[in-house]
């Protein structure tokens, strides 16, 4: 009997390694990731340039070297970490303390009628009073402490987390709900399963907006009748004539706006994974 073997493949020089996905994702990704510097860069390359050349005072708008240096010098004498700590002290109190009152008033009045009926209008009427215009009384009712700086930052930060946790859960399909009934799904755990996790894009989205808020409001609230934080540094740089301070101050309600930003992405980003227009996304 005749065994036939299989004839010898002809030899073929190796095919190029071809990049994996992956890698290509992450080629094609990195220019993504330094776009949104673009613009920043060229903002402070031509500051420097304009205040440089004299094309605008540099008496009036100091260069970023200069506020650089003043940034150092401040850093080196432990004042500016001292500035700093203090505004992220009162702003994370009022915060928290905000966004708990305005979470549990916003489940109060999505969940219940009889909730929404008892507070809905007396919170709808508070939120039209412009929490700013309220300093003199604070400072009256509280001194020139601590506490009206958080209260102010507390009150600013309420409403927006209150509205949009209302309107978060006001926006879940009650299919879901009813389906979630037909598996015998009690009370406790629709709101565990299918309240919460629908509402959650609104609820997050009020977060980062009420952080906003509440970073405006301590701008106000430590330019008045203070001695420490930001907004001191830069009010102290007003009655000394010193524009480099007030930059500094400015630059660095930015930075931190930015951070606190970045930071509710990156929670939105996890916690909403299970959503489709939140997966692979870049936040």
């Amino acid at each position: 009997m005749t065994v036939h073997t299989p004839a010898r493949a002809i030899d073929s020089p190796p095919e190029p390694d071809r990049p994996s996905f992956a890698a290509a994702t992450h080629r094609n990704l990195r220019p993504m990731m330094l776009l949104p510097w673009v613009v920043p860069v060229l903002l402070v390359l031509g500051w420097q340039w304009a205040s440089s050349t004299g094309a605008i005072s540099a008496s009036i708008l100091p260069p970023p070297s200069v506020v650089f240096e003043t940034a150092k010098r401040l850093w080196s004498t432990g004042e500016l970490q001292n500035h700093i700590l203090v505004s992220l002290r009162r702003i994370i109190v009022g915060f928290a303390v905000g966004a708990a009152i305005g979470l549990l008033l916003g489940f109060a009045v999505g969940l219940s009628k009889i909730a929404e009926g008892l507070v809905d209008r007396t919170l709808q009427m508070l939120r039209a009073l412009p929490h700013l215009a309220l300093v003199p009384l604070l400072i009256a009712m509280f001194g020139i402490g601590e506490l009206p700086k958080v209260v102010l930052v507390t009150l600013g930060v309420i409403f927006p987390v209150y509205l949009n946790t209302v309107a978060g859960i006001r926006t879940v399909d009650p299919k879901l709900v009813q389906l979630g009934q037909s598996y015998g799904l009690g009370r406790a755990a629709q709101i565990r399963d299918i309240i919460v996790p629908g509402a959650m894009p609104m609820i997050l989205t009020g977060i980062r907006y009420a952080l906003g808020v509440a970073w405006l409001t301590l701008v106000i609230a430590e330019t008045i009748a203070t001695s420490e934080g930001i907004g001191f540094l830069a009010q102290n740089g007003r009655e000394m004539l010193r524009n480099d301070r007030i930059i500094l101050a400015i630059v660095l309600y930015a930075v931190a706006g930015l951070l606190a930003d970045q930071i509710t992405r990156m929670i939105e980003a996890r916690v909403l994974r299970w959503n489709p227009n939140y997966q692979g996304a870049k936040r």
